[in-house]
């Protein structure tokens, strides 16, 4: 089984993306090695600028090409990417709906060491917030190759969540990625796991600690954030006694928050626990120090069900 960290999945696809669609340009802030996009650089030196530590500047360069008719994909830490430039992401890419894919590299709790200067909790919340833009956060390689592919004919702007955590790759060739649905990965009657990013891989794991016990878990891969299946949440809410959304980011305003709007709109008899970081900045540690911290391994996921199920 391979294992790898999904910003590594971007950068073999982004080469795939240079080739199919020749017009595709990459910026990046010089984070080249860091987000992989040296490889599309070393490959397509004509279609890449890296604009230095300029991330508001690289935001409205990208404007500029995607209104010449180009396919900017602009790169960055993701808390760089979404909260240094939010002004030119909003008026100058998403008012006027322009086709520009934000690529957020290192995102949430597992930037690690750097600290909460760089560690990206809110980056799905300001992103989600913003009218147009589209919100992904694959699971592991095999969906982000996927998703960064499809983001190329997306009609408007996106924002792609991609971490530096390895995972194992979950799904094979056959996976097609669709826009604005969930997949169920395994069926339970006890309570549904509702995951993004590398904590669908987790909530994998905890749903085999949770069968150890007796509780049988059902876990949904919700790779699009926005816009979300809403239908798919409604019934989920409607059969589902405890709904539990698991995400490496803050409960307001990512996935949680998202869940949590249509269940309260829609109605249902599931009750709802958000698993994530609770209103705190990150801090310096190692990734795994951290997500033990805030709950987010399998343990302290199935943990948490057990407790809310009493």
């Amino acid at each position: 089984m391979t294992t790898r960290e999904t910003r590594y999945a971007y950068g073999e696809a982004l080469l795939e993306v240079g080739r199919a669609h020749p017009e595709v340009v990459v910026l990046d802030a010089d984070l080249y090695k860091s987000t992989r996009t040296v490889l599309f650089r070393d490959a397509f030196p004509e279609r890449f600028v890296d604009i230095g530590i300029a991330e508001m500047d690289m935001i409205s360069t990208a404007a500029g090409m995607a209104a010449s008719g180009l396919v900017p994909y602009a790169n960055s830490f993701a808390m760089f990417i979404t909260a240094h430039v939010y002004d030119q992401v909003r008026i100058q890419v998403c008012y006027p709906k322009l086709h520009v894919v934000l690529a957020g590299s290192s995102a949430g709790l597992t930037q690690g060491p750097d600290g909460a200067s760089h560690q990206s909790l809110e980056d799905v919340a300001l992103m989600r917030a913003l009218p147009n833009m589209t919100v992904l956060v694959p699971a592991e390689g095999v969906e982000t190759e996927a998703i960064t592919k499809a983001a190329a004919t997306l009609d408007g702007p996106a924002y792609i969540r991609l971490g530096r955590y390895p995972v194992p790759d979950l799904f094979d060739g056959s996976y097609r990625f669709e826009l604005g649905k969930a997949r169920v990965l395994r069926e339970g009657g006890d309570v549904a796991l509702v995951a993004c990013g590398h904590m669908v891989n987790a909530s994998l794991q905890a749903a085999e600690l949770l069968a150890g016990r007796g509780i049988d878990a059902e876990v949904v891969n919700m790779a699009t954030i926005k816009p979300l299946d809403a239908a798919f949440v409604a019934d989920l809410a409607g059969r589902a006694p405890l709904v539990v959304t698991v995400e490496e980011h803050s409960i307001i305003g990512g996935l949680g928050s998202a869940v949590a709007e249509v269940m309260a709109e829609r109605g249902g008899g599931a009750r709802l626990v958000r698993i994530g970081t609770c209103d705190v900045f990150g801090e310096s540690a190692t990734a795994d120090e951290l997500l033990e911290k805030h709950g987010l391994t399998p343990d302290g996921i199935a943990g948490r069900v057990e407790k809310e199920l009493g």
